[in-house]
């Protein structure tokens, strides 16, 4: 049985995507790194966040969630930041029906130039997380599609 791990969606299995490791063994998170090149703009006001595909979906318990953060390096090194700082990625978000539960993860670029992210940088941390309902907690809805889709149920 499986608890709660990392695969390669499948529009990405020839690509050679690397499924996420924590780099020592006290390290809190993984390292998410992008599927393919991608060049993130310099931000300018209005503008939308790029959205980085990582070719990976998440499988974890139903009391469980997947949090996705900058590198703390990441807007000294890459110029690039999180427009929402943390990502959270769902348990049922795992093989929707709209994307597999394909991980994206927004970025915007604070630097005055454009950047060029490769296949194979690490793009952001992802930790998996235990979370807690309240006493007067009643959802049962479900999940009906991807990405931004819990305000659609």
């Amino acid at each position: 049985m499986k608890t709660r791990g990392f695969e390669v969606v499948k529009e990405y299995y020839d690509k050679e995507i690397h499924i996420p490791v924590r780099k020592t063994k006290f390290s809190a998170a993984y390292d998410i790194e992008a599927a393919e090149d991608i060049v993130l703009p310099s931000f300018q006001k209005g503008m939308k966040p790029t959205l980085i595909p990582t070719g990976l979906k998440a499988y974890m318990q139903s009391d469980e969630v997947l949090l996705i953060v900058p590198r703390s390096s990441g807007p000294k090194k890459q110029g690039i930041t999180f427009p929402h700082n943390v990502g959270v990625i769902d348990s049922d978000y795992y093989n929707n029906c709209d994307n597999e539960g394909h991980i994206f993860i927004q970025c915007i670029n604070l630097k005055d130039e454009d950047v060029l992210i490769k296949k194979g940088d690490t793009v952001g941390q992802a930790f998996f997380q235990k979370y807690l309902i309240a006493d007067q907690d009643t959802s049962d809805g479900v999940r009906a599609g991807g990405f931004g889709s819990t305000d659609q149920v």
